[in-house]
């Protein structure tokens, strides 16, 4: 049967209560996102005893930590900005396993000035790619050389941003320190989302044996073209807590759009039984809702 766990980062408390209330919820995992009340765990400031502290919390309150968030551009068009982005997520990599978790987990990234999920031209360029392979295949051997495995996160509006990209990026970084983390919403635009269907059992017919773990959220048209952002709560939220979606697409909690979670579900359950799913998209008020439809939707696929 499936895991249960939810983002850290949707309860913006001290390290203590941040385990004890997502507990509260009855979730049995999460995915760490480091960022506490409490604790300095910013770019340089990861060391073994924080990590200890961290991974041994989640620990006693029943909350291995399945996953970790690394969530950064890649290929950041200011070159002094994209060399600090990958050293964190190579620091992050490199204390993976001493968190708990050999999975590390970001989207690849947008060559655009203005927002991490605005697309660029130059995305969708061979020289873009390329420099994003490149990138990636770094990473990818640093995660190995620790124990760990970096895990890339596909969206539209991002370098690796389709079906198509997903499965070209890991014919060039075929690497075992790469894998994939699953989330179907992140796939879909104006010109794809009627064919829902198709792009989900796409997307498991060429790339499920490298999925490693798995997101819930949903996807839906709208009528506001802007980025969207939610207030969640919390002034010192990370902006890819607070983000719901840019173009003709809201990216909001489970049970809140159009994404058909019974096929989802069943694919995902032929070849992963056990994984870990994780919600998102979500205030903490809307919890209880979205873990319940979440879990119904298990219940009802036998999941």
């Amino acid at each position: 049967m499936f895991q249960t766990g939810i983002f850290t980062g949707y309860f913006p408390y001290g390290l203590e209560e941040t385990a004890r209330r997502i507990r509260a919820h009855g979730f049995n995992t999460v995915q760490l996102d480091l960022h506490f009340k409490d604790l300095d765990v910013g770019p340089g400031q990861l060391t073994a005893e924080k990590c200890r502290m961290i991974r041994d919390t989640f620990r006693n309150h029943d909350l291995p930590i399945c996953c970790i968030s690394g969530y950064t551009n890649l290929i950041h068009p200011d070159l002094d900005r994209r060399k600090a982005n990958i050293e964190r997520l190579k620091e992050i990599i490199r204390h993976a396993r001493q968190l708990g978790s050999p999975y590390v987990i970001s989207e690849t990234g947008t060559y655009n000035t203005e927002s991490e999920w605005m697309h660029d031209p130059k995305n969708k360029t061979e020289e873009g790619f390329e420099t994003c392979a490149a990138v990636i295949e770094d990473l990818a051997r640093e995660a190995y050389d620790h124990g760990a495995v970096f895990c890339i996160e596909t969206y539209v509006n991002n370098v690796v941003g389709s079906v198509e990209e997903t499965v070209r990026m890991f014919a060039r970084v075929d690497h075992p320190g790469l894998g994939l983390l699953m989330d179907p919403t992140n796939y879909f635009e104006d010109h794809n989302f009627d064919r829902m269907d198709e792009v989900i059992n796409q997307v498991f017919d060429t790339l499920e044996d490298k999925i490693r773990i798995a997101h819930a959220k949903d996807v839906a048209r709208t009528t506001d073209t802007s980025e969207k952002h939610a207030d969640i709560g919390d002034e010192d939220a990370l902006s890819s807590h607070t983000f719901r979606g840019v173009g003709a697409m809201v990216l909001d909690a489970p049970g809140l759009g159009n994404l058909n979670y019974d096929l989802y579900l069943r694919r995902l359950s032929r070849k992963h039984p056990n994984i870990p799913i994780i919600i998102e998209h979500l205030t903490e008020d809307d919890v209880p809702r979205s873990k319940k439809f979440l879990e119904d939707r298990m219940r009802a696929n036998g999941v």
